[in-house]
């Protein structure tokens, strides 16, 4: 019930390990390529509060994922009313720098579901570009000087959940997709000067889903999930080339491109999940003499804490045609996960779909392809894995990993892909192309919540939790 209020409510030193461009290790959210898969690394498998830590800091407040820039891992944050883009040296955890993000007003967020700073930095190993949905993409050289800003107004999201996007960059173009209830689009901006290149209306207003982009037969193309349908557009000029009908109605997660095939797997609200009717609702709040739910009426039924995300003009009165409006919504969801052959042009829906599956479908966390298999995971901890060739289910729903609740998405290095628990931040790996779901190791809990995504680089785990930065490694590495 907890994943379905959310979305009503609706992103060291230089030694053994480094690549040899270490800025590009793990360069933007889900790493390279947006695969989660860190190739020729080897972090630790057994770790937890008091063991392989190599170091721990306090950080401010935020989900967004930490990047590999330089000598520096670099989130953002929100601290005391203002948002940061902030880097921690690798080798000790000490803050290197920290650059603020002026915004005139903060975006809407629920409280525990979403965050001002939820949004991952991208780095091409020269420039680190943040962006933060209350005012803007900012770019920064490696040592936190500011080298251009493109401001843009405070966005408004559906049910005031926040933004969830990642700006990302190929080909020295920045990418954003901005979907929103005012003004939707997906634009593009040149990563040296800051010069928007082009920019395209989009009909999505509710996905939190950071892009991908890809070479195709048709060229290059930026991939893009979305409310109703996924878009593939042209890389130079946005125009759009190809469309799959058919997305969750909040499309969290994000693509993955192995060899000219793309991945995905979503979940939201839509046939499998009735909600109540406005009545029922209505009944349950105690308010049928008002005709409206009130705030202390919602807290005696299962949305209790979600009071201002339906209350759509924040007038104190959920009404029935708000409710109305919330259920349209989710009514058009589409759920499943499938393999997309790239190339088509126009509705490729039945023409280049390989394969589609609808169990075991994530809510938050993308999939992730590893040895030949498309791994899922869902909340209660069940874990499935599709043959990325023909979609059969290799295991499905299987309970492998922590119980609870899953934002972070999988990773995967040396063998073995680590699964992030949301609620208590309890960390279970599992090996990684099993025909069966291997358990190499179950860690202690960190005591926290970790809805970011952890980063594999240096033969070290890197984890952000509510209030600290990890850094997992072997003692002897």
């Amino acid at each position: 019930m907890k994943k379905l209020l959310a979305v009503l409510a609706l992103g060291l030193s230089a030694g053994a390990g480094m690549s040899a461009d270490p800025a590009l290790v793990w360069p933007q959210f889900r790493g390279p390529n947006g695969s989660g898969i860190a190739k020729g690394q080897k972090p630790p498998v057994e770790f937890g509060p008091n063991k392989n830590v190599k170091w721990k800091v306090a950080v401010p407040s935020g989900f967004s994922s930490p990047i590999v820039a330089g000598d520096n891992l670099v989130l953002t944050a929100f601290e005391d009313g203002k948002l940061y883009t902030i880097a921690y040296n690798r080798a000790t955890g000490k803050e290197a720098w920290r650059a603020e993000a002026p915004a005139k007003q903060i975006e809407p967020f629920h409280k525990t579901e979403g965050s001002p700073a939820a949004s991952t930095p991208v780095t091409d190993g020269t420039r680190i570009i943040s962006y933060f949905g209350s005012c803007g993409v900012f770019c920064y050289n490696l040592s936190g000087k500011e080298l251009w800003r493109h401001e843009m107004p405070t966005v408004s999201t559906p049910f005031d959940f926040g933004t969830g996007v990642s700006p990302i960059l190929a080909d020295g173009v920045a990418v954003l997709v901005r979907d929103e209830n005012k003004d939707p689009k997906i634009l593009t901006i040149d990563a040296a000067t800051g010069t928007l290149i082009w920019v395209k209306k989009r009909e999505s207003k509710s996905a939190f889903c950071t892009p991908v982009v890809s070479d195709t037969p048709a060229g290059k193309q930026i991939i893009v999930p979305g409310y109703g349908r996924m878009i593939g557009y042209d890389f130079r000029s946005g125009d759009e080339k190809w469309t799959v009908i058919g997305m969750p109605a909040a499309a969290c997660t994000t693509p993955v491109v192995v060899d000219g095939t793309l991945f995905f797997a979503g979940w939201a609200p839509g046939d499998d999940v009735k909600l109540p009717a406005f009545d029922a609702l209505l009944k349950e709040s105690g308010d049928e003499k008002l005709g409206y739910i009130t705030r202390d009426g919602l807290e005696k039924t299962p949305l209790k804490g979600f009071f201002d995300n339906q209350d759509f003009d924040h007038d104190g009165k959920l009404t029935r045609a708000e409710w109305d409006e919330a259920l349209r919504i989710v009514s058009a969801s589409k759920n499943s996960a499938f393999a997309l052959k790239l190339g088509g042009s126009g509705d490729v829906t039945k023409s280049h779909v390989l394969w589609k599956q609808t169990k075991g479908l994530p809510y938050v966390p993308s999939g992730i392809v590893c040895d030949g298999q498309f791994v899922l995971v869902k909340d209660g901890g069940l874990v499935t894995a599709y043959d990325t060739k023909t979609g059969k289910a290799i295991y499905e729903q299987e309970r492998a990993v922590a119980n609870g609740r899953y934002y972070s998405s999988p990773v995967a290095a040396n063998g073995h892909i680590y699964f992030t628990c949301l609620d208590n931040g309890a960390i279970t790996v599992l090996k990684a192309g099993a025909d069966d779901p291997e358990v190499v190791a179950r860690n202690p809990k960190l005591n926290e919540r970790v809805a970011a995504t952890p980063v594999i680089a240096d033969n070290a785990l890197y984890v952000r939790t509510a209030g600290f930065l990890y850094a997992f490694a072997e003692k002897n590495k």
